[in-house]
């Protein structure tokens, strides 16, 4: 039967007096409204698009009878609560720099945006097939890439930035650009609520080796809620706590281009619950950084399982470094090769393991061999370039027994099937990663 279209456009527009200073161009608030019928059944063969660009104006609520369209920037300024549906579908535009498309909780926003198990909220492209009402389309896998920007959640929580300043610009979004500060004094702070959300297909590019995470948390505090959270497919590192003191469970991450887990600047909440999975192009499981200013703070990440994989060329347990303290227990590991390490960087990390400000407990991993725990020496100065020259003028420390030798204080070895720690994978039966991708949690 053949179809015919209809399409019917509304469209309203409201222009916001400030500007986006990274294209110095207005910000502008557009809503279109597309709709697509087929007369052949009357049923529609599409749900209405609302397209976004720049801040709310005021609070909205955006609903699973529509798909929500990222264009460049979408910000949620202080004042403003943003209030998401049960499962609605949000669409990022493709755009690279000032260009890239993103949903900003700036500080003092609030976005409430409570998805369920049987109806996610789904963060996507506009490159994906998915119409409202599903939970997953038919063209895009955990490989696609970089077809958007991501989610970032800015808060007044407390962070250990160099210099001991209280407030820093967070990583992607250009200096002039106020709506991208995070950090203060509120470690009780709340930016919202935050509960069943897919997140897929983002990272898109924002600078020369600079990409946007899935999910960034920069100075989010202890008031705001996160759980059930799964990121598929980014660029880059799959949930990033820059500082902050918000607790996190029910994490899942898959197939990242970078690190699954990143933890910086003295973050201070609990990590509860988490399954990573690493892709071909993976980095680390977690990167653990500590303080860059005298602040110090001191994290839990807890009952995580990471899946390796024989093919990642670049896929390790975790790296520990940068004065990194807190605790990391009752991890599960399987599928990492030979030659994949847990590494203790000698910039900071070693003083803090034996003063017993980092700590390891309870590890349980599938073909394991003591020597994957690993103290690197001889780089007591600059031996990282990214963590902001928290190397320099630091000891070097040997410790002795070695690192590797006290890991078998708490690392055992595991049959596949047979652990008795690790994450309650029952908990991410409703993610992409266990429906459409096939991954049998």
């Amino acid at each position: 039967m053949k179809k015919l279209l209809l399409i019917a456009l509304v469209a309203s527009t409201l222009v916001f007096t400030g500007c986006f200073k990274d294209d110095d161009t207005p910000i502008v608030i557009e809503e279109t409204t597309i709709i697509v019928n087929d007369p052949g059944n009357g049923n529609p063969t599409d749900c209405p698009v609302i397209a976004k660009t720049g801040q709310l104006a005021g609070d909205e609520t955006w609903t699973a009878d529509n798909i929500y369209q990222l264009n460049q920037k979408v910000v949620i300024p202080a004042g403003v609560t943003l209030t998401i549906n049960p499962g609605t579908i949000v669409k990022g535009s493709p755009g690279t720099g000032s260009l890239a498309s993103a949903l900003i909780v700036a500080r003092g926003g609030i976005l409430n945006a409570q998805g369920t198990a049987d109806q996610p909220i789904i963060f996507t492209s506009t490159q994906d097939n998915i119409n409202c009402g599903e939970t997953a389309g038919t063209n895009l896998d955990e490989n696609d890439r970089g077809l958007w920007g991501g989610l970032l959640v800015l808060g007044n929580a407390p962070c250990s930035f160099s210099g001991d300043i209280t407030e820093s610009q967070i990583e992607g979004i250009p200096a002039a650009d106020t709506f991208g500060l995070y950090g203060g004094t509120d470690p009780a702070d709340s930016s919202g609520n935050m509960q069943y959300i897919s997140i897929r297909h983002g990272g898109a590019l924002i600078g020369e080796g600079n990409e946007i995470n899935g999910l960034t948390l920069g100075g989010v505090g202890s008031g705001t809620t996160i759980n059930n959270i799964e990121v598929i497919g980014n660029v880059d590192d799959g949930v990033e706590f820059f500082g902050g003191t918000v607790n996190a469970s029910n994490l899942l991450v898959w197939a990242q281009g970078d690190d699954a887990i990143d933890i910086d600047q003295a973050y201070s909440g609990t990590i509860d619950n988490a399954v990573v999975v690493l892709g071909d192009i993976s980095d680390h499981a977690f990167e653990i950084d500590g303080p860059e200013g005298s602040a110090v703070g001191s994290f839990t990440l807890q009952n995580v399982t990471i899946m390796g994989n024989a093919t990642t060329s670049n896929g390790e347990y975790a790296d520990y470094r940068s004065r990194a303290r807190g605790t990391t227990r009752n991890i599960y590991a399987v599928g990492f090769p030979a030659g994949k390490d847990v590494e203790l960087d000698n910039n900071g990390v070693a003083q803090n393991f034996l003063d017993g400000l980092i700590t390891f407990e309870n590890w349980q991993i599938v073909g394991f061999d003591h020597s994957i725990f690993v103290e690197k020496v001889g780089c007591a100065q600059n031996c990282d370039d990214d963590d902001e020259g928290n190397d320099i003028d630091e000891d070097e420390i040997i410790l002795s027994p070695t690192f590797t030798e006290r890991a078998a204080n708490w690392a055992t070895q595991v049959t596949e099937g047979s652990q008795t720690v690790g994450a309650t994978t029952s908990n991410f039966s409703w993610t992409y990663a266990n429906t459409a991708g096939g991954l049998g949690f």
